[in-house]
């Protein structure tokens, strides 16, 4: 059953009523209800084209959390074959809200790692919601580290909201952890391609995403706190978090206009959750072009290459 979100109310009414008749008509064979139901289908698919038309800041945020949104693992069984998982940053422990491994795309070997939020109330428990510890990071580090030295190209998945914040995982060094993820991220010789697939939150996402190419998803999210976060620190006030999420500039469009985002994956109508294999191909070919534009460079010029994007960041127009 598709959850709704708050904004989608009316097409949920609608989508809703099409479903009774059709139910209807099928317990009563002599029911010709096909007219009436199809009628509320075409009404219900104009009615989705003109609520994602344009949506806001705050909608974008609430379609790039939504619970059925394709996550990482999603992605890794739909896009990559041979996939074999690393566990550990042979220091503390694993860490399952970082996945990653060894796997082919388009049978060409790769790294590709990434946050997991879960599919489920369990599996969002076992991952920590996407929260990644410093061990997460540790582990990525290593599996970097190894794609350096192997020559492969590295893959990440971005989709958190934030590094976890805990007592431990500050204990165990969770800036340096992410500092040093970043660190990596900027220095190893291969090419190094990140996606935001849902929720890209500060550092957290950063320590991932630092690559030569970074992609979003035409609904997802990326920014340095969360506008609730926001809101809470602005206004002291959590429900003022729609004008924090226009104030933060945290849409794939605005990303893109800035110079943060390379590329925008466009997603099936109503979002990744409403046509997961839709998604998967539209993010198969950008993975594939964006792979393409870095075949054949050296390390050197793939490290200048990620260095000076970054260093350029927000340098528009300061000259003039």
């Amino acid at each position: 059953m598709t959850q709704y979100m708050d904004f989608e109310k009316p097409l949920a009414e609608i989508e809703g009523k099409a479903e009774e008749l059709r139910a209807l008509a099928r317990a009563n064979e002599e029911a010709d209800l096909t007219d009436e139901a199809a009628a509320l289908d075409a009404k219900a698919a104009q009615l989705l084209i003109d609520l994602y038309k344009d949506l806001t800041p705050w909608r974008k945020c609430q379609v790039a959390r939504h619970p059925e949104r394709p996550h990482c693992r999603d992605y890794i069984d739909a896009l990559f074959t041979e996939y074999t998982p690393l566990a550990g940053d042979r220091n503390f422990a694993d860490d399952l809200a970082v996945m990653g491994g060894l796997a082919r795309f388009n049978d060409q070997p790769v790294m590709v790692i990434g946050h997991e939020k879960g599919s489920n109330t369990k599996a969002r428990i076992a991952h920590n919601f996407g929260m990644a510890r410093p061990e997460g990071y540790r582990k990525a580090i290593r599996l970097m580290e190894m794609a350096g030295r192997f020559g492969l190209p590295v893959v990440t998945l971005v989709d958190t909201a934030g590094a976890y914040p805990g007592k431990g995982a500050e204990e165990r060094g969770q800036s340096e952890a992410i500092a040093r993820s970043t660190e990596m991220c900027l220095k190893i010789g291969v090419p190094l391609i990140s996606i935001i697939i849902g929720e890209g939150g500060s550092g957290g996402a950063v320590a991932f995403a630092t690559a030569n190419r970074v992609a979003m998803l035409e609904h997802s999210v990326y920014s340095v706190i969360s506008p609730e976060g926001c809101a809470s620190i602005l206004w002291k006030d959590a429900e003022k978090m729609r004008e924090a999420a226009e104030a933060l500039r945290l849409t794939a469009q605005n990303l893109k206009e800035l110079a943060v985002v390379d590329k925008i994956i466009p997603e099936p109508l109503g979002g990744a959750h409403r046509n997961a294999d839709a998604a998967f191909e539209a993010v198969r070919g950008a993975l594939s072009d964006m792979l393409a534009e870095l075949d054949g460079k050296d390390a050197a010029a793939l490290i200048k290459d990620r260095r000076q994007k970054f260093l350029d960041i927000g340098s528009k127009g300061l000259a003039a």
